[in-house]
C-alpha cells in the first residue's frame, strides 16, 4: 500500500491499494487545515506556535469518489464522521509542517481504510473427527482429574 502524501497545500494522492484500482487524487481545494496551540513537547514554544492540525475533509461533497466509492466511504467510516465530514487532529510534532504532513497521512490511511472490500465471509465448516476425539479425551482427562479431588474416605 503506497499512499503519497506530497506537501501541504498539494493534492492528496491516494491508492492504489485493494479497492483503489487506480489512485485517487483529492484536490487541496476540498481540504480544510485549522491550526491552534498544540499542548505536548515544545517547551515555552508551545504556548506560541500554533502547530496543532486540524484537517477537514467532505466526503459526502466530494468529486474526488465515484457514487459507489463515496457511499462505501460514508458507510465505513460513520463512526469517525462529524456530519459528513472526517476530521482528522495531529499535535504529536513540535513543527506544524510535520503535524499537516502527519494529519495528511492519517486522511488517506482512513480513507484506504474506507475504501477497502469487506473481508471475505467465514464459511461454516464441521470439525474434523480428530479435534472432536482430541476434544472428548482432554474433557475426560479433566473429570478424572477433578474426580480426584472428592473426599477422602477411611479405609
Amino acid at each position: 500500500m503506497r499512499t503519497h502524501r506530497g506537501d501541504p497545500g498539494e493534492d492528496l494522492v491516494v491508492g492504489p491499494a485493494p479497492g483503489v484500482r487506480q489512485p485517487l487524487a483529492v484536490p487541496a481545494a476540498e481540504l480544510r487545515e485549522r491550526f491552534s496551540r498544540s499542548s505536548g513537547p515544545g517547551g515555552q514554544g508551545v504556548n506560541t506556535t500554533d502547530s496543532r492540525v486540524e484537517l477537514r475533509f467532505d466526503v459526502a461533497a466530494s468529486a474526488a469518489f465515484t457514487d459507489d466509492q463515496r457511499t462505501r466511504l460514508l458507510g465505513a467510516l460513520a463512526t469517525r464522521l462529524v456530519g459528513t465530514e472526517l476530521v482528522v487532529t495531529a499535535s504529536e510534532h513540535r513543527a506544524q509542517r510535520q503535524n499537516r504532513a502527519a494529519a495528511r497521512a492519517r486522511l488517506a490511511a482512513y480513507l484506504l481504510e474506507g475504501l477497502a472490500p469487506p473481508p471475505a465471509s467465514r464459511r461454516a465448516t464441521r470439525p474434523t473427527k480428530g479435534s472432536q476425539r482430541r476434544r472428548l479425551e482432554g474433557k475426560r482427562r479433566r473429570g478424572e482429574t477433578k474426580s480426584l479431588r472428592g473426599r477422602v474416605q477411611d479405609g
